[in-house]
């Protein structure tokens, strides 16, 4: 693989398992230093002895342990990862839960708020605790995972559907904010995964996921879903020079042709295409609905 990384500094959350190992997998192989933060101890630092073998002399593959949710913890990560790696130039905010499966009437409130916290809160508090190191560089590189979550109603998985729309506005809104800073924000969708996620969707059933919903699951899961390393490439693409410019978009890695996205820079900087959108009346053809 060519180090397109060489030189830059990662932090990925929830880079323990699933997709989010995928990403650190191919920034190590990429030249990148990196931090890994996760929940789960004994697995990141499974992981991060894996990963290690994967480092060249001289490169840096470090993990902490550490709620995204929790405003100290992440404050700590940024801290130590400006200390071991001795700067931050890519944040990949991939932590994320289904939260509670079942109709919003019967769901614990609790573990509903939870998913909210980590799904949302999390990616934020990580943008808030960096933002500061990135604009004194003048550069950086959001990377913010999203899914069909953010673009379709999720019956019986309410709180992950409403967090990934949230998210997805907040890249929007945060690229705004920092439009012309070197800083790029943007969202991407890596597809339909065979992750524990999946898992979790199967185990709850139809009943409190949908019968649909379960459905297609299932058919996901026997055909193998769509493969971690198409996610992770754009995940590698946006976190490069290559992506430059990018900022303030919503990304398939399955359906957008985003690989030659940088040859029509201009047309994308100027047009709310790739971003979430109401639509009217005239986009279906009603005009009785429109003034």
């Amino acid at each position: 693989m060519k180090k397109v990384l060489l030189g830059k500094a990662a932090i990925i959350t929830g880079a323990n398992q699933g997709f989010g190992l995928e990403v650190a997998r191919k920034y190590v192989l990429a030249g990148a230093d990196v931090m890994l933060c996760a929940r789960n101890a004994a697995l990141l630092q499974e992981v991060t002895i894996d990963l290690a073998k994967l480092a060249v002399p001289g490169q840096k593959v470090c993990a902490k342990v550490g709620d995204v949710s929790a405003e100290a913890d992440v404050t700590a990560l940024v801290r130590e990862t400006l200390t071991k790696l001795g700067s931050c130039h890519i944040l990949v905010n991939n932590a994320g839960i289904y939260g509670p499966k079942g109709e919003i009437g019967t769901v614990d409130w609790s573990e509903w708020t939870k998913a909210i916290e980590i799904n949302v809160y999390g990616s934020i508090l990580m943008c808030r605790a960096l933002l500061p190191h990135f604009k004194a560089q003048g550069y950086g590189k959001i990377i913010q995972l999203s899914g069909g979550g953010a673009t379709n109603p999720l019956p019986g998985i309410s709180a992950y559907a409403v967090s990934k729309a949230a998210i997805v506005r907040f890249a929007e809104t945060l690229a705004e904010e920092v439009r012309g800073t070197g800083i790029d924000v943007n969202a991407i969708a890596p597809g339909a995964l065979n992750t524990r996620l999946l898992d979790e969707i199967l185990d709850a059933g139809p009943e409190k996921v949908g019968k649909a919903f379960y459905e297609r699951s299932l058919k996901q899961k026997e055909s193998g879903g769509t493969p971690l390393s198409r996610g992770a490439e754009l995940a590698l693409f946006m976190a490069s020079e290559a992506s430059d410019g990018i900022t303030g978009k919503l990304i398939s890695a399955v359906w957008d042709d985003w690989e030659h996205w940088p040859e029509h820079l201009d047309e994308l900087s100027a047009s709310d295409v790739y971003t979430l959108r109401r639509i009217v009346g005239r986009d279906r053809g009603c005009a009785w609905g429109d003034k």
